[in-house]
């Protein structure tokens, strides 16, 4: 008995102290897909940080500065602050974030803890996001920065820099941070969606999430010895898919993470998502709410205690510390960005007397981009010498249109918010934004093209709706996948439209103008659906284009080398293009863009004659397959009939 006394003092240091702790409440406050919205909107220049009660934007992040400094000061408990990525790209702001890096200094000045990587964050390729990270190192820090399913090329020098700012340890796997002496374990993924739609991230690839999660779950569990897990992860949820949401299935099958931070989907998730032991929650998009989850650790589990979306709106007033730097970055961009066109962050470009909206189909906003398209690249395109040079098409995608241009208080339309509408990209020269090109299709390319809309879109999501522009189209769902447009005219409404020959016959060439991501899209669109939708773009002789970057169009020719169009200037230029009809000095947003004007339309029959018309190979082969079975079926019934007889 005296020698088992003697051991238990021993015994007891040994069991871990949460055995016998108290429960200990742990709170986040947590965003994702930020995208670079430093300002409420829209619109922004209704933005009003310094009083509440007066507009009606979402968004600022100076609010939600004044959100972090109330919560640590109502919390008698650790605070810790998180972003689940994304943080880059969608205003002019991220236009100078390789030289400036606004976003992440300005997190480190928020005191945001730990933020994870988003597809978006390599827009700008590896070097760029090097330089991002760089920028901020150097310009006043950043956030604990953490990535665990990155894999870089060993064959390819492209991603040495991002390699090395990785090595030298200003973005890890993971991070453990102890505060009142608990230990918690971040890391962070990129999900499979979003690896897909990060092209510009070649060389480097992402492994597989599920398997990074369980390796990160059994370092941090068994050799870090933390208290509680939680992950960063820009995979996303879906309230109309619950049970394909990434995060979900990434919780069911890597248990032991105690907490998911979404992102990705710009999801508004009201409640938390219980997986198990798992709790996932996001924060939808740009600001515009900031989620605060309060969680208790208890013997080493974690649960729910209470969780709030908060909105971020005008009832919040914006901290003056963080208001004054992002004016100060504003003057940045009228310098450094704007002053060569001679506009500024908010100059205003026009009014207009309706909202211009992105939805999941047609929108008003996605005609109005795809007819500045058509618009801006002919200017560069048309040579009066060839007529067939002219822009006939644009294709714009619907993933590519990020923002709203709302009327707001007063229906002026600054510059910020027409560009916040189309902000992506980077051209070939290196320069932000994308270029426009002009490539050379058949008809029956067109067709393909615009058979993305009816076979592609409703099975992958609106991003792959495509806007056009120069043409109309009808399309009828119930035939044959990929054999589902039943009519195509082409024009304007200046000059009226006329029906297209789509058949293979038909080996017009015509002019079409997109971006320079869609285009490479849309040239690889083939291998993706096994060669059906195969589209080879093609010189004015029909020789093809090898490598895309060669159709971008030239802004000044009697300059060496390719001065690119850029999208985005063509978007403003086409806006400042329009009548002043109120005589306010101001361009006027057209009526007929009030409403979307039905350019692609679905036109749902059975009709067997309208199921086969016109229908190519897919369709033959489906109808041979039909008539196939139904013979067959025939002839079982027949015999078995004889036999019963």
């Amino acid at each position: 008995m005296k020698k088992i006394l003697r051991i238990m003092p021993v015994f007891l240091i040994c069991i871990p102290c949460t055995i016998f702790a108290e429960p200990r409440k742990i709170t986040f406050i947590h965003t994702n897909d930020l995208h670079s919205h430093l300002l409420g909107s829209s619109p922004i220049i209704d933005y009003s940080p310094d009083a509440t009660g007066n507009d009606a934007t979402r968004g600022g992040w100076a609010r939600i500065m004044t959100l972090i400094k109330r919560t640590k000061a109502d919390r008698g408990n650790p605070v810790f602050v998180a972003d689940a990525g994304d943080f880059l790209m969608g205003s002019l702001f991220h236009t100078l974030s390789r030289e400036r890096s606004f976003e992440l200094r300005l997190m480190k000045n928020m005191g945001y803890d730990v933020c994870t990587l988003g597809n978006h964050e390599f827009d700008l390729k590896p070097a760029g996001l090097a330089r991002i990270i760089e920028s901020a190192r150097t310009r006043g820090g950043l956030p604990a920065l953490v990535a665990s399913n990155v894999v870089f090329s060993k064959t390819s020098d492209k991603d040495d820099a991002l390699e090395a700012v990785f090595k030298s340890g200003f973005v890890r796997p993971y991070t453990v941070i102890a505060r009142s002496g608990i230990r918690i374990g971040f890391f962070g993924l990129i999900g499979r969606s979003a690896a897909e739609v990060s092209p510009f991230a070649k060389p480097v690839t992402f492994r597989d999430p599920v398997q990074a999660a369980q390796e990160m779950i059994d370092l941090l569990r068994n050799r870090e010895k933390v208290d509680m897990v939680v992950c960063l992860s820009h995979g996303g949820v879906y309230l109309d898919n619950i049970d394909k949401s990434e995060d979900l299935i990434l919780a069911v099958k890597a248990p032991g993470i105690d907490i998911i931070f979404s992102g990705h989907t710009h999801t508004p998730l009201r409640d938390p998502i219980l997986a198990g032991k798992t709790i996932i929650v996001q924060a939808w998009c740009y600001g515009r709410w900031a989620g605060i989850l309060d969680v208790v650790l208890d013997r080493g589990a974690v649960t729910l205690s209470k969780y709030q979306p908060v909105l971020i709106d005008d009832s919040i007033p914006g901290d003056p510390f963080i208001t004054n730097l992002i004016n100060d970055f504003k003057k940045e961009i009228n310098t450094s960005v704007l002053a060569s066109l001679r506009l500024s962050f908010e100059s205003i470009i026009a009014h207009t007397g309706f909202d211009l909206k992105k939805k999941e189909e047609e929108s008003n906003l996605g005609n109005l981009i795809a007819d500045a398209d058509r618009s801006y690249a002919d200017k560069f395109a048309y040579d009066p010498r060839d007529p067939g040079s002219r822009i006939a098409v644009s294709l714009d995608s619907n993933g590519l249109i990020r923002d709203n241009v709302m009327r707001g208080k007063t229906g002026r339309i600054a510059l910020c918010d027409l560009f916040s509408a189309l902000p992506l990209g980077i051209g070939a020269d290196d320069t932000m934004g994308y270029p426009l090109v002009a490539v050379y299709l058949y008809a029956s390319e067109i067709k393909k093209a615009l058979e993305i809309v009816t076979s592609i879109y409703p099975e992958k999501g609106s991003r792959y709706f495509l806007h056009v522009s120069g043409l109309t189209a009808a399309y009828n769902p119930h035939r044959m996948i990929f054999d589902r447009v039943t009519g195509i005219n082409i024009g304007n409404d200046e000059t009226g439209y006329i029906p297209l020959d789509y058949s293979s016959s038909n080996k017009k060439l015509y002019r079409v103008a997109t971006n320079l991501y869609n285009a490479a899209f849309i040239k690889i669109i083939g291998d993706r659906t096994r060669n059906i939708l195969k589209i080879v773009p093609k010189h004015r002789d029909g020789r093809p284009i090898d490598d895309i970057a060669e159709a971008r169009l030239d802004a000044d020719q009697d300059k060496p080398g390719i001065q690119e169009v850029k999208q985005w200037v063509g978007l403003i230029e086409y806006v400042r293009s329009f009548k002043d009809i109120d005589g306010d000095g101001l361009p006027d947003i057209p009526e007929k863009y009030k409403l979307s004007e039905a350019r692609i339309v679905k036109e749902p029959s059975w009709n067997p004659v309208r199921l086969i018309t016109g229908g190519n190979y897919l369709t033959w082969i489906g109808v041979g397959g039909v008539l196939v079975i139904g013979g067959l079926a025939v002839f079982i019934a027949v015999y078995v009939f004889r036999k019963i007889i």
